[in-house]
């Protein structure tokens, strides 16, 4: 399981790096292979939302104003640098108008420039939601409500005079003029891409979702991204690295398969043969594997927290009632679920969603009594007084298809059916967060999320999840997966919004997160730690929090 998000930092674990090459010294040429599981859900870098896969295209594929340093540790790794942009940007009227100048000399895989109409257009596609799901338009929603009420999108063409008022075009210098002060703006851009360039004659809407277009170092084979079966980088000829100055692009290509086993691909990474011996993934190793992590295959393995907290979500479309949802809670076993995951190395118990290391953070008073293992008799009686008949039926919709993933499910049941309900499992074995977005798949009474941080700050996590106002349409609840819409909890996120400064802001976010627990808007559950192996071939291999703690491919090579 993956989060959702860019995920850009928040002090995570720093950078850790093996294989014989010193960074800067790698070696050119050779192939990296990525083995993993999860398909992609878009590549279109608009709608792209889960971390591994907003960052591994930027490093590749898709370059926008800023970016964040390759192969840096710690606090380092999360400090904006231009890349399409001459510098970070300027900022007037208090953080409500941003300036940035686009470079010369990046080009279009089609060697046509890259330029300031290309990330304006870019820009205007997160209006169109009834065309675009996924993605983080939240905060273009949410930084220009105006726009957002006028205009649709470039598809519709309603309202265009007023998106061309926001977002300007003088030559080669881009102007965003928000409603409202972004003083953090910078590390939206770098950590995310919905700011990223789009070429208006290369754009067919939905039709987009994994066709690759390329101003990187490197572009896809035939164009396009092959659902469930993955797809092969390049380099890309028309890219120009004095125009960067970050990429190393040490690899000749990258070859990306999905559809492939936990299991076999740790197999894979165990036995080191072949082209196993240049590869990496994004799945962590099967605690059935862990006796196997030893001497020389213990090297290549790291074990380092990443930035994504889990946690359960009632459906409020269906389980209205107060009682039955804190029911739900007091028995929901979150210590088995960890232990089914694989113990320490897995996970850790989370007591917020927010995460521990975000400004702000305080444990959430509404769980601080709920037992890790929960509280079925207590659980009971709350089911008992909602009055509801018992058992209550439940399905549960997770992401599955793993021993793992199914073995963490059936410790979620065994405490819930314990407590009085009658739980359904329904995994998910394909895509996930595209499905339970969809209104029309909104049959489950209760699901999973995961999130990061979009970067060091609570705003991107309680707004973008639990605001109905931005993520609510009629084909998509955005990232609110459990259709959660109070005015009271959005009245205090526009109160933490107005704060005069970060710690009134803090305390409003605490406040905040504390009525969603009263309310059980979610449940946590866990603080997933990023379990990898890889190949003995691989050179520079660092993780890092510029991407989630994935392995970066900014620096990465291969040790031929």
């Amino acid at each position: 399981m993956l989060g959702v998000s860019a995920c850009g930092g928040g002090g995570t674990t720093g950078g850790t790096t093996t294989g014989s090459n010193a960074a800067g010294g790698a070696q050119k040429g050779g192939t990296i292979y990525w083995l993993t599981k999860r398909p992609a859900e878009h590549m279109d870098p608009q709608r792209t939302y889960i971390g591994r896969d907003i960052f591994n295209q930027q490093r590749l594929v898709y370059r926008g104003l800023l970016q964040f340093p390759a192969g840096k540790s710690g606090a380092d790794a999360i400090v904006p640098i231009p890349d399409v942009a001459t510098d970070t940007g300027k900022s007037e009227d208090g953080g409500k108008k941003w300036t940035f100048t686009i470079k010369d000399g990046v080009k279009w895989e089609d060697g046509k420039p890259t330029t300031c109409e290309d990330f304006k257009y870019g820009f205007s596609r997160n209006f169109a939601t009834d065309v675009l799901t996924g993605g983080p338009s939240i905060y273009p929603l949410n930084y220009l409500p105006s726009v957002a009420k006028a205009y649709k999108g470039p598809y519709l063409k309603t309202g265009q005079d007023v998106y061309d008022k926001a977002v300007t075009c003088n030559g080669n210098v881009l102007t965003f003029n928000f409603e409202k002060p972004w003083a953090d703006f910078p590390m939206a851009v770098a950590g995310l891409n919905f700011a990223a360039p789009f070429r208006q004659d290369k754009d067919q809407g939905d039709k987009n979702n994994f066709v690759i277009f390329s101003n990187g170092p490197y572009k896809a084979q035939g164009g396009k991204w092959t659902k469930g079966t993955g797809a092969t980088f390049v380099r890309n000829d028309q890219y120009d690295p004095k125009t960067d100055g970050n990429r190393q692009a040490n690899p000749d290509k990258f070859v990306f398969t999905e559809g492939l086993t936990n299991e076999i691909i740790t197999q894979r990474l165990i036995a080191d043969g072949g082209n196993d011996k240049y590869a990496v993934t994004d799945r962590s190793i099967p605690p059935a594997f862990y006796n196997q992590i030893t001497g020389a295959v213990e090297k290549r393995a790291t074990n380092v927290p990443s930035p994504y907290t889990f946690y359960i979500l009632p459906n409020f479309n269906k389980m209205k009632d107060l009682k039955v949802r804190q029911a739900l809670a007091m028995s929901t076993d979150r210590a088995g679920y960890i232990n089914a995951l694989g113990g320490a190395k897995a996970a850790t118990l989370a007591k917020s969603l927010v995460a521990p290391d975000l400004p702000g953070y305080k444990e959430n008073p509404a769980f601080a009594s709920m037992p890790p293992a929960g509280d079925p008799a207590a659980a009971k009686k709350l089911l008992q007084e909602a009055g509801v008949a018992m058992p209550y039926p439940i399905t549960y919709t997770y992401q599955g298809g793993t021993p793992t993933s199914d073995n963490a499910a059936a410790a979620l049941k065994s405490g819930w059916d314990k407590a009085g309900f009658s739980v359904k499992l329904a995994p998910l074995t394909d895509t996930y967060y595209d499905v339970i977005q969809n209104p029309a798949n909104n049959s489950f009474d209760v699901t999973e999320g995961g999130w990061g941080a979009d970067y060091p700050s609570i705003f991107t996590v309680l707004p973008a999840l639990f605001d109905s106002r931005i993520n609510l349409t009629g084909k998509s609840n955005g990232q609110d997966y459990g259709n959660y819409k109070n005015p009271e909890a959005e009245k205090i996120m526009d109160e933490a919004a107005a704060a005069p400064n970060q710690d009134a802001a803090n305390a409003k976010w605490q406040e905040l997160d504390a009525f969603l627990g009263k309310d059980v808007a979610y449940i946590p559950n866990y603080i997933q730690n990023f379990y990898f192996l890889h190949g003995s071939g691989v050179g520079n291999y660092n993780q890092n929090p510029a991407v989630s703690m994935f392995p970066d491919l900014g620096v990465i090579s291969v040790n031929k």
